[in-house]
């Protein structure tokens, strides 16, 4: 599977536009993609439990 065969989904904090400055996220069998729109090519996998701790985590930090 490549970045380019599955949905991309950006943050509803980006506007929904097709700005460069977004992060999105899609979802495949194997785990979680990241990428940033403008820089489309770099690609972060990570696994379901590995982005659920670090959301647990952002979260525990928060005021």
């Amino acid at each position: 599977m490549t970045s380019k065969s599955v949905q991309w989904q950006k943050s509803s904090f980006s506007g929904g536009g097709d700005g460069d400055s977004c992060v999105e996220l899609a979802s495949s069998q194997s785990g979680i993609w990241l990428r940033e729109s403008d820089e489309p090519a770099q690609v972060l996998s990570v696994t379901r439990d590995g982005i659920a701790a670090l959301i647990r985590r952002v979260r525990a930090e928060q005021p």
